[in-house]
């Protein structure tokens, strides 16, 4: 008769109460009610992100038929900014505080706050219908911004909301998570929207969030795949890399791109703080006024450049990689234009509006080297956009997944490094983490500012107890 197998009748009954938990756990509500919270959230993102999308190209589309000769004309293109840009800004200041430029230093200014009611006062669900609407609006008066910006702090609100109402207390993960996806369905590009979660958001990847990330990013960008398909941001380029003037042009593309990008960077956070000092003494009437002032001067660049730098530029960039050269001063006016309009202080991000800058030098040199005009955009993108942002991981990602051209990698690697690197030379400051750093003094203020009301009507309650007679 044989002898029962002792030792594995142990590890039987052993491994049965891990075998019960693990069932439990399976089937516990409080398990799977803030995922499923949490993957609604990511698919809310996606479906807000297309629909975002089509309304700022109606927004663009709608300006262009305006400024049309057959229509206003020449009175919108000197009337419709100026007037846009005030009634963004008096609307920004009034309804929704904190829906100011681009949303990004918003949600990174978020996670280095530690209470949830400090983080609403940045991210919640009525600043970020007020981004939206805000943001459309500056498109159809003609702004040279995005929308890729403001639907990182419309992502980062969206997937906090869905974790307050899950019962998640993961927020710092959450508003990483939502940034992210909010980035891979602006542009349909799921690993640009991972990087930028580690390089800019995050500055470092924690690794109890990384399924958050993840599990978000997939699902919007399922939820903007099936909704617009499988498409490239900018279409495609044939050009590659090939000979010696194509690797001069590389470098150059790099290092004028990065100059460029940390002088955009320096002039604004310059600028910014020149008008917020000015506009200190009666802050809503000041704000308004220059406002109205950058849109005066965007009609007119705008005129100057026969209509090409208004809006995100997104045209542009296209037709310059798919191999037709810009006009030489393109890159200039775009320029010029998109650092008006982010110092109005109007919502609206300048993703889409560097990448056109940076695709109209590239076009420029390439054209006093004599190289393809594809080739020459996509590396000027590289080199320009890591210069203003300062994250060459994420410059070169994005890029390579807007364009689809896996044949260039070594190349945009190289711009986006030599934009970095010429960028930290130039300016120290990144712009992003620079300007969370104010949202993150404004939030203490306004606390520090409401505990003294507390603690001063505290007072006064006391002083009426003590004062009242004994009965």
């Amino acid at each position: 008769m044989p002898q029962p197998n002792r030792s594995a009748t142990r590890v039987r009954i052993r491994n049965a109460p891990m075998l019960r938990r693990s069932r439990r756990v399976w089937v516990s509500r409080k398990v799977w009610r803030p995922r499923l919270v949490l993957w609604a959230g990511a698919l809310a993102i996606g479906l807000v992100s297309v629909a975002f999308a089509s309304l700022a190209d109606a927004a663009q589309n709608a300006f262009a038929t305006l400024r049309s000769p057959e229509h206003m004309g020449l009175a919108a293109m000197l009337l419709l900014p100026p007037a846009g840009f005030a009634l963004s800004a008096w609307l920004a200041l009034t309804y929704f505080p904190n829906s100011q430029g681009s949303g990004i230093p918003q949600a990174i200014a978020a996670r280095h706050l530690d209470d949830d009611a400090d983080r609403s006062i940045l991210l919640s669900l009525r600043i970020a219908a007020g981004k939206i609407v805000l943001t459309l609006l500056g498109l159809l008066s003609g702004a040279s911004i995005g929308r890729e910006g403001p639907t990182v702090q419309v992502g980062a609100s969206i997937m906090l909301a869905a974790g307050r109402f899950g019962g998640m207390a993961q927020a710092r993960g959450l508003i990483l998570a939502g940034s992210a996806a909010g980035i891979a369905a602006a542009f349909n590009t799921p690993l640009a929207g991972i990087v930028f979660a580690i390089e800019e958001m995050g500055r470092a990847y924690e690794a109890r969030t990384n399924g958050l990330v993840l599990s978000a990013v997939v699902l919007a960008g399922l939820a903007s795949l099936g909704l617009t398909g499988n498409y490239t941001y900018f279409g495609e380029s044939d050009a590659v890399v090939s000979s010696a003037r194509d690797w001069v042009l590389v470098i150059a593309c790099g290092i004028v791109g990065g100059t460029l990008g940390a002088v955009f960077s320096a002039a604004a956070l310059r600028s910014m703080r020149r008008i917020k000092r000015w506009a200190a003494s009666a802050p809503r009437r000041r704000a308004v006024g220059a406002a109205a002032a950058c849109g005066l001067i965007v009609a007119l660049i705008g005129l100057l450049s026969g209509g090409a730098t208004y809006g995100t530029g997104y045209e542009q960039a296209r037709s310059a990689i798919e191999g037709t050269p810009l006009p030489p001063l393109f890159f200039a006016e775009k320029f010029a234009a998109s650092l008006v309009s982010m110092v109005s202080g109007i919502p609206g991000g300048i993703f889409a509006p560097s990448l056109a800058v940076g695709a109209g030098l590239g076009s420029t040199i390439g054209l006093l080297l004599g190289t393809g005009s594809g080739l020459a955009a996509m590396l000027g993108m590289a080199g320009y956009f890591a210069g203003v942002v300062q994250a060459p991981m994420t410059a070169f990602v994005i890029i390579l997944e807007m364009t689809g051209d896996h044949r260039n990698v070594i190349p945009l690697m190289l711009a986006a490094v030599l934009g970095f690197g010429t960028a930290r030379l130039v300016s120290s400051q990144a712009l992003y983490h620079s300007l969370s750093r104010n949202f993150v003094a404004d939030v203490l203020r306004i606390r520090r500012a409401q505990a003294r009301v507390d603690d001063g009507a505290g007072a006064v309650q006391h002083r009426q107890r003590r004062a009242a007679p004994d009965l």
